[in-house]
């Protein structure tokens, strides 16, 4: 009986070996890769240039994932130390709460979700497996953290005045996002509650419908439900930034119609360079950036149609011609299941591509950071 109880102890130990720590890390591995290449040729210019800009990406997956953020990593695009070495002064941080199985550009439904096993895999807490809401809430926490392991090198940007002080004092500034306002599970006043725990960019949807409307990728193509009305009203009234990434075309309509405030569409590509399903139409793109608001291009096949520096720089001077100069961003999708030609580290080449695409300095320093600093600066609360 005592060589049983031993087998199927170390029996146990070998399944949640694997459960808990081989299959998320291989998992992580195999959906956020960066293709092999020879290093890039950066030119001293471009590095020098690229030392003085405050480069912003609006769009970062890293909190799903379970690795140590503030330590280098071997896996996925992203971490504390990768950004840093890419100049990265401001980041957003995006929560990604529910994922529907076999998730596609055209069409997903909403009543399943894969991520629940991922979750228990990784060892998120119990109270996060089956509430979409405390997924949110855990990834917050998992931001805190991140705070609290590093403050010599990073900040938790809850206002303006945060974000300055990671400017002035050379730290990472991370602003907390979701993606999908799922995690409000048709309660306003989970606003309030996730807004108390930093939230201050709220996407509208992900990948399939919600209670808020539709999605570029579920079923419907509805705009805003009554509920969903309420909760932009809402959002807009604590002070949130209203991402429209995913959101069905008809729910980016109701939404410009619907506030004064500008909206983000933190990552993403431009239809007319890159006509794909993820890319909503130019036409619809331009209405956003008239209403004040800044598009986020990305850095994967599916939004560029490529994943080089060059085929990146190519898309932001269509957007730049497209949108204006004021309203073009990064918007990377770092760390969100996709696989790219560069990681954080490497983001001088993409300086380096656009001096060689032709921009100037000045355009150069607006897009890689300038403009989304200047737009957060502006549009975070104060204090």
């Amino acid at each position: 009986m005592k060589w049983i109880g031993i087998v199927v102890a170390a029996l146990v130990a070998i399944g949640a070996y694997f459960f808990y720590g081989v299959l998320p890390q291989r998992f992580d591995a195999k959906t956020n890769v960066v293709l092999a290449h020879e290093p890039y040729a950066v030119s001293d210019e471009a590095r020098a240039l690229h030392g003085t800009i405050p480069v912003a990406d609006l769009h970062a997956d890293t909190l799903l994932w379970k690795r140590n953020p503030a330590k280098r990593q071997s896996r996925g695009q992203t971490d504390l130390v990768r950004l840093h070495e890419g100049g990265v002064a401001l980041q957003v941080f995006t929560a990604v709460t529910k994922v529907p199985p076999d998730m596609n550009l055209d069409e997903n439904a909403a009543d399943k979700d894969s991520l629940t096993l991922l979750m228990i895999a990784q060892g998120w807490p119990p109270r996060s497996w089956f509430s979409i809401y405390e997924r949110a809430a855990y990834q917050a926490d998992r931001l805190l953290k991140l705070e609290s392991d590093a403050p010599d090198e990073f900040v938790f940007v809850r206002s303006a005045a945060d974000l300055q002080r990671a400017l002035d004092q050379g730290k990472l500034g991370g602003v907390y996002g979701i993606e999908g306002a799922h995690p409000l599970e048709g309660k306003l006043e989970n606003i309030a509650l996730l807004r108390a725990k930093g939230l201050r960019v709220m996407g509208l949807q992900h990948f399939f419908d919600n209670e808020l409307g539709g999605s570029l990728h579920g079923q419907s193509g509805a705009g805003l439900t009554d509920f969903g009305k309420e909760a932009v009203d809402e959002a807009v009234r604590q002070g949130m930034i209203i991402d429209v990434a995913h959101s069905s075309q008809a729910v980016v309509r109701d939404v410009l119609a619907r506030t004064t405030k500008p909206l983000i569409v933190s990552h993403t590509g431009i239809k007319g360079h890159c006509d794909t399903a993820r890319n909503i139409p130019d036409d619809l793109m331009k209405a956003i950036a008239d209403h004040g608001g800044l598009v986020g291009v990305g850095y994967w096949e599916a939004a560029a149609c490529s994943t080089t520096p060059e085929g990146i720089a190519a898309q932001i001077v269509y957007a730049i011609g497209l949108l204006g100069l004021d309203h073009v961003v990064l918007g990377s999708d770092y760390d969100g299941a996709v696989t790219t030609g560069f990681d954080a580290s490497e983001l001088p080449a993409l300086t380096q591509a656009l001096m060689d695409a032709g921009l100037t300095e000045e355009q150069i320093r607006a897009v890689m950071g300038g403009n989304a600093v200047r737009f957060f600066l502006e549009h975070l609360p104060a204090q």
